[in-house]
């Protein structure tokens, strides 16, 4: 499999787990098995998470490695803030409040720490390409994404678009599922939120099925629907008392859970991934990322990936009309 192969799937398995999760959002698994049993097929479009991607891809190609917080929040000024016309329709709100940031004039990393959700998800879920960018290397994708995050939060959101980053990093490099999950661990400190929510999903399937966290296949997996593996992932990590969804660190958690529960395969990962609820398209979208770098783009169901168009623009107008599949060609090509 070649690393053009893997970045299709990647960006594909992204698309698809956004589009797929969607519905879901806000939702409890209780709620989603009673609406559908089990959620398999693709209802509509993709959120902000497939543009964001995109968009990020487009900060890497033109910068490459040499990507600063500057270079993004210039992009964010040029790209994205002449564009709206109105409030951004979907939109996170880390990512909302640093347009307010900028606007103001403010300049990264404050723009990142001055709103109250440096700590969302916003990172994580556009954190793919960066891993795409720089296969077998998780430091250094995990360093770039750095360099975007810091536009945008900070603390623990920062650390969850590391992990994710370096978790798909590894899965382009053909990692097995459990060294997916070392390598996100290896690129943030050990006593963060978020390496020990990650440890804790772990330590949970590991407990079911006896492999450290390496897979959990027949433990709901199979129906696509968690069950009971689903409640004690989300008493080990869900922050219940919070009013949002979008933690990254229970975010991120969640969906290498997914990933690991199955073992790897693309509908598997998504299907348990955003069965979860909770920020399910983000959830579905990282799950899907990478599990479709380690299995490339034969991985994706084709029902699934005949359903992903060009994106709409509905969030970001700068992205209208890209693309998944033309944009991992562009990132193979460019690293």
């Amino acid at each position: 499999m070649n690393h053009r192969d893997r970045a299709r799937g990647c960006l594909l398995g992204l698309a698809a787990g956004d589009a797929l999760g969607a519905p879901a959002e806000n939702m409890t698994p209780e709620q989603i098995t009673a609406r559908w049993g089990r959620l398999t097929e693709i209802e509509g479009g993709g959120t902000d998470d497939t543009e964001y991607a995109i968009f990020a891809a487009s900060l890497l190609l033109r910068h490459g490695h040499a990507l600063t917080p500057a270079d993004v929040a210039a992009a964010y000024r040029s790209e994205i803030i002449p564009l709206m016309t109105g409030p951004m329709r979907g939109a996170g709100f880390s990512e909302l409040g640093t347009v307010q940031a900028l606007r103001r004039g403010l300049e990264p990393p404050l723009t990142g720490r001055v709103h109250a959700h440096g700590w969302s998800d916003g990172l994580a879920m556009r954190a793919a390409p960066y891993g795409i960018f720089c296969p077998g290397d998780p430091a250094e994708a995990a360093r770039l994404v750095e360099q975007d995050g810091l536009v945008s939060g900070d603390g623990e959101g920062i650390l969850g678009g590391r992990a994710v980053a370096g978790a798909v990093a590894a899965a382009m490099a053909g990692a097995r599922p459990g060294e997916v999950a070392d390598a996100a661990l290896a690129v943030i400190p050990a006593d963060s939120w978020t390496a020990r929510a990650i440890a804790r999903v772990r330590e949970v399937l590991g407990d079911i099925s006896g492999t450290a966290g390496n897979g959990a296949a027949g433990q709901g997996t199979a129906a696509g629907i968690p069950g009971d593996l689903g409640r004690r992932l989300h008493e080990a990590v869900v922050v219940r008392h919070y009013p949002w969804t979008d933690v990254a660190p229970e975010a991120v958690a969640l969906a290498l859970a997914a990933f690991l529960a199955g073992e790897g395969d693309v509908e598997a990962s998504v299907t348990f991934g955003v069965g979860l609820g909770r920020d399910a398209d983000t959830i579905g979208a990282i799950a899907g990322a990478m599990a479709g770098a380690f299995q490339g783009e034969a991985g994706v169901p084709r029902r699934w990936a005949e359903r992903i168009g060009p994106a709409t623009g509905k969030c970001l107008p700068v992205v209208k009309g890209r693309h998944v599949l033309d944009v991992a060609d562009e990132l193979a090509k460019g690293r």
